[in-house]
């Protein structure tokens, strides 16, 4: 193929997996990120120099001769949305004629959890432009689970009975590679991308008990309990309220669709959490 391919984030787990996807399969790759020196070494692929997405010059240069942009959304702040933005015209400025862009499941202008907001707001920015596109939906992280349980072996925040369909960083990249290899046929497209079991969080303590080898439990809070528990971080008040409505997200049933997109598009079934547990036992060491 001789249509160059960038990808943002290629550094991280869901970017470096997609490059490492798309470099099996000949195809020429622009890859970003923070850091160039973290950037995998991968045939066919050119590192750019740094580009923060709110540094709109410096994007107009990493992507120029790119035409198709691989947009993993950027951290989380409150000018998260003006750095999308700023990405996407730097983008089209480039002549980049293709963006698929790693939204969230939801996305909405009133979504509970507040940072699925920013998608919304994002993929309302790229719709109106003239330039084909695509929106990748993903869910919860199934890595998030262990990484928001304390030593102490309590998973907790105002999540109730409400039930989240988590999905691997890994599926998510084999969705996003497929989508990216498959052109024109996903212009216009919103795949949800979720796993396929939807557990509740005392389902989650449950695997993560059995898989620590000890005793593992959710303790549902109050919203006022979740913020005060989380006071003793320090974070900005943006911050705790995104945190926090993730969990509302849940008990407000907003997590708990279950697509069949990973196995339609990789051609696979997405991993459980279970099978995560099994292949990344360093994600819940805190808690052995």
């Amino acid at each position: 193929m001789s249509s160059v391919i960038a990808v943002t984030g290629a550094s991280g787990r869901v970017g470096g997996r997609v490059a490492r996807r798309l470099a099996e399969q000949g195809v020429k790759t622009r890859l970003l990120g923070r850091d160039p020196a973290r950037l995998p070494e991968l045939p066919g692929a050119v590192k750019a120099a740094p580009a923060a997405y709110g540094d709109g010059e410096a994007m107009r240069r990493a992507l120029d001769g790119a035409d198709t942009l691989f947009l993993v959304s950027a951290h989380e702040g409150p000018g998260r949305i003006q750095d999308h933005r700023t990405a996407v015209d730097a983008a089209l400025a480039a002549g980049v004629g293709r963006i698929v862009y790693l939204s969230f499941l939801g996305a909405a202008p009133q979504a509970t959890f507040t940072f699925a907001r920013d998608h919304w707001h994002t993929e309302r920015y790229i719709e109106a432009r003239d330039v084909a596109h695509t929106f990748l939906r993903d869910s919860w992280y199934l890595a998030g689970f262990a990484a928001m349980t304390g030593e102490d072996g309590v998973l907790r925040g105002p999540a109730g009975g409400g039930r989240v369909a988590a999905v691997a960083h890994e599926d998510v990249a084999d969705v996003a590679a497929a989508v990216l290899l498959g052109g024109a046929d996903h212009d216009g497209a919103v795949h949800d991308v979720t796993g396929e079991e939807a557990l509740t969080l005392a389902e989650v303590a449950q695997e993560l008990s059995r898989a620590a080898g000890r005793p593992v439990r959710y303790v549902p809070e109050t919203p006022a309990e979740a913020y005060a528990s989380r006071a003793r971080y320090g974070a900005e008040h943006w911050e705790v309220t995104g945190w926090v409505t993730s969990y509302e997200a849940i008990a407000a049933g907003e997590m708990s669709t279950v697509s069949d997109t990973v196995r339609r598009l990789a051609g696979h079934a997405p991993m459980t959490l279970r099978a995560y547990l099994a292949a990344h036992p360093r994600s819940y060491a805190h808690l052995r």
